[in-house]
């Protein structure tokens, strides 16, 4: 019985990593980029996930202690959390109904892997969203799972490792279904009711 919660309590940490990281953004379009052109994808796709990896378990480590002596930071963080998730669900759902966004790989001269490593980080530790994504909302959300943060955080950390080295290594697979707005309206989709279940686990306690 604990083994299925903890591979329970896995999948739904996976599941949120995915669903978080999925969107359409300046990171994911440099690692298709660097994915289709076959340039220092390796670095790329690892770069971005072990900073992911420290995010997370920042979020899952710092909120969850500080939690113990703020006790109404909870509750707060929980419902904001949940608003959050409300909100981003439609926005995703929006973006499904009415955008024509596809990922694109764009041109642009070789880039040495100083250079490509720089940018790449820069994408990752620069952009304000990363910190709402991986240490609050994750961490509010591993808050849910007493003792058993552990499982809840390897299971994001599974999703962004899977993410970025499938985006960067599937890239020429993925370019001719990904460069139809059709797909990215059913992968918004999924991402919208994904984030809805999560917010209302958030506000039912679970």
């Amino acid at each position: 019985m604990a083994e299925a919660m903890n591979f329970s309590i896995y999948g739904t940490g996976l599941m949120m990593g995915l669903s978080l990281i999925v969107a359409i953004g300046a990171q994911n379009a440099f690692i298709l980029r660097q994915g289709l052109r076959n340039e220092h994808v390796f670095a790329v796709c690892l770069a971005c996930a072990v900073s992911d990896a420290a995010l997370i378990v920042l979020g899952v480590t710092s909120l969850h202690q500080i939690a113990r002596f703020m006790p109404w930071l909870d509750p707060v963080m929980r419902y904001g959390g949940a608003i959050f998730l409300v909100w981003y669900g439609a926005k995703s759902l929006y973006s499904a109904l009415r955008s024509s966004a596809a990922l694109t790989a764009g041109e642009a001269k070789t880039s040495s892997f100083r250079q490509t490593l720089a940018t790449c980080l820069a994408l990752t530790w620069l952009n304000p969203h990363v910190y709402l994504d991986t240490v609050v909302l994750l961490g509010t959300i591993s808050t849910r799972y007493p003792g058993e943060q552990a499982s809840f955080a390897a299971g994001a950390v599974t999703g962004s490792f899977l993410f970025f080295f499938s985006l960067g290594y599937g890239a020429k697979r993925l370019r001719p279904i990904f460069s139809k707005p059709s797909s990215w309206r059913m992968l918004e989709t999924l991402v919208a009711f994904t984030m809805w279940i999560i917010a209302f686990k958030l506000l039912g306690g679970l």
